[in-house]
């Protein structure tokens, strides 16, 4: 087949440039790139080596002004949270603003984290004609993942957020928790120094898939590079702060060698209250997860060594960007949506 190159080499080719390196119309080009039926597969092939060779790259914003193409994507979270998922709500806000030109409508829906069954209820009543695409902050069970799959197979996006799912590793939005751990348990350990002892670790549940990879993250650097540091078994705090009050209260009194504590949840503001309530010794070392107002005044009163932590905005955007990928069959920019871990001091807020 004779590839025709577009007359100016520093235009992006079009569908015209398209047409005619695939001797066909444009007609038949637009029916392969919106895959609609009509065209046998070898003209599809002759298409899509014309793609490839001419480099063209579809600009699936204009085809879909044109066709007044719009997404609505939802992100379910949990209705328990805190300043995290305050933050997290304000972006969606910002979010809304930023893709409004694109015509991609964001909202919010909460979901109780803890009853998988009303989720997979919840998700089994979306309809493809009213919602795009789901973006879910859930724990991984079987009820959730079933739901899941249902989901995708009724030509509704899904997409795994903040929090995965193990059948989604590919395709989710989030730092990488096991790191993050591990990252935590070496700051930790190499603020404490020489000292011997035990180390509490706070979550909210460890049926969440980002709790147990970053607890697997914790005790493998903890082991490996501080022999002297004894981490306790994780305490569940449910999000209710009056347990976390008598889970940490107990752990403190049977555990008088304490000298770190982890705050695995993203949620720090309950433990870290209690903590403060409890008077718990200022030399014993605490690192907590995520940025937020009661993170970052513990970082400034020195009741915090260091903070882990994920960008809310990033996180938001990057999840659009993949729904829209998802809905598109487009690929989006790897780098792009990687989400950095962040390390934040007191000198570096």
């Amino acid at each position: 087949m004779k590839t025709l190159i577009p007359s100016n080499p520093q235009l992006r080719p079009t569908t015209k440039d398209l047409a005619k390196a695939a001797g066909v119309s444009r007609a038949t080009v637009d029916r392969v790139l919106n895959g609609r039926d009509g065209v046998t597969q070898k003209t599809v092939d002759r298409v899509n080596l014309a793609i490839k060779e001419l480099g063209f790259v579809r600009n699936l914003q204009a085809a879909n002004l044109a066709k007044s193409k719009s997404y609505r994507f939802l992100f379910a979270l949990p209705s328990s949270g805190d300043q995290f998922l305050q933050q997290i709500v304000a972006r969606i806000e910002e979010a809304q603003e930023i893709f409004s030109a694109d015509h991609v409508l964001c909202e919010v829906q909460h979901i109780d984290e803890n009853d998988p069954h009303s989720i997979s209820a919840f998700l089994g009543a979306l309809d493809k004609s009213e919602v795009t695409g789901v973006a879910l902050m859930s724990p991984e069970t079987p009820q959730v993942r079933d739901a899941i799959i249902r989901l995708q197979e009724r030509g509704i996006a899904a997409l795994p957020f903040v929090s995965n799912q193990s059948m989604m590793t590919d395709h989710w939005v989030g730092i990488d928790n096991r790191a993050a751990g591990a990252t935590a348990s070496l700051l930790l350990g190499q603020c404490i120094g020489q000292r011997s002892g035990t180390v509490m670790v706070i979550a909210e549940s460890m049926q969440s898939r980002d709790s147990l990879e970053r607890r697997l993250g914790f005790d493998a650097i903890m082991n490996e590079s501080f022999p002297q540091l004894r981490p306790l078994p994780s305490l569940e705090t449910y999000g209710n702060e009056a347990r976390a009050r008598d889970v940490i209260a107990a752990n403190l009194e049977n555990n008088p060698d304490i000298v770190g504590i982890y705050v695995m949840a993203s949620e720090a503001r309950a433990p870290l209250s209690v903590l403060r309530d409890l008077q718990v010794d200022r030399s014993i070392v605490k690192i907590a997860h995520e940025m937020t107002p009661c993170t970052e005044a513990a970082l400034r009163a020195q009741e915090l060594s260091g903070v882990i932590a994920q960008n809310p905005g990033h996180l938001v955007r990057s999840a659009v960007r993949r729904l829209r990928g998802i809905v598109d069959n487009r690929d989006t920019l790897g780098s792009q949506e990687s989400i950095r871990i962040e390390i934040h001091l007191r000198t570096n807020i």
